[in-house]
């Protein structure tokens, strides 16, 4: 078991944390691979801090084993700024270790020091060692349900 610390991505962290998300998203959720200019483009996006911000687990010796992206965006029912936190990724390796709940924990820190209204989350629902873990942290399930729509699909697609 590695100790992990939690910390905001920084620039020097781009090769591995790209891989990181990569084995994600095509390896773990069995997407498409994105572009390679998309990808990076995200990546820089949300090292800006601007429309979002990503945290990532790093072993003693260097090695990004998670990360955790938050998305900002507003409620219109609350009147105010909450964050979305999406792609909460552990390297199998290192699942039910601890860097889950450390890289929640920087999540729900930054959306309180930040005075967002909510931090607010989904996952898949046959993830259920995710839903497992967040039912564990105190999340409490949404009386909401998540729809979704290719915009350039026809209505009725």
């Amino acid at each position: 078991m590695a100790q992990v610390t939690v910390r905001e991505a920084v620039m020097q962290d781009i090769p591995q944390l790209k891989t990181l998300m990569l084995a994600y998203i095509v390896d773990f959720y069995q997407y498409r691979q994105p572009e390679d200019d998309k990808l990076n483009g995200l990546i820089h996006t949300l090292l800006e801090q601007k429309e979002g911000i990503q945290f990532v687990a790093e072993t003693e010796d260097g090695t990004l084993v998670g990360f955790v992206t938050l998305y900002f965006t507003f409620s219109t029912l609350r009147a105010s700024r909450i964050a979305i936190m999406n792609d909460l990724y552990v390297v199998e390796a290192e699942r039910g270790q601890g860097a889950a709940q450390k890289l929640f924990a920087a999540c729900k820190g930054y959306a309180a020091r930040n005075s967002y209204a909510n931090l607010t989350w989904t996952t898949s629902k046959d993830n259920f060692r995710a839903q497992a873990f967040y039912d564990k942290i105190g999340g409490d399930r949404s009386d909401w349900q998540t729809y979704s729509v290719n915009p350039t699909s026809g209505i009725g697609d």
